[in-house]
């Protein structure tokens, strides 16, 4: 067995290098899947800026990365203080 590391080269294209800003996120999943829909809301309106579809063992990988990334900038720039749930509660129509 070859214990040597494996180089990938990953390609992006210029539309995905730019980001989306998201302030909210929204998760849904069933046995098999998890979705994470991140949205940019500003009421009355929002749109799905973009689905992010996983499977579970790896959305545990990827909340643990999540984790030990958030750890590592707290301990370089302090602590984030959580941002405060929306006032009102939030519904969602959802259209096409």
């Amino acid at each position: 067995m070859n214990n040597q590391p494996q180089n990938i080269q990953i390609k992006i294209d210029d539309e995905t290098l730019k980001g989306k800003y998201s302030n909210m996120m929204q998760i849904a999943h069933n046995k098999e899947v998890f979705v994470l829909d991140f949205m940019n809301v500003l009421p009355p309106n929002g749109i799905v800026v973009s689905r992010v579809l996983t499977n579970p063992g790896h959305l545990k990988r990827l909340i643990k990365a999540m984790q030990d990334n958030l750890a590592r900038y707290e301990e370089t720039f302090g602590e984030i203080k959580e941002a405060e749930s929306p006032i009102r509660p939030v519904g969602f129509d959802t259209q096409k």
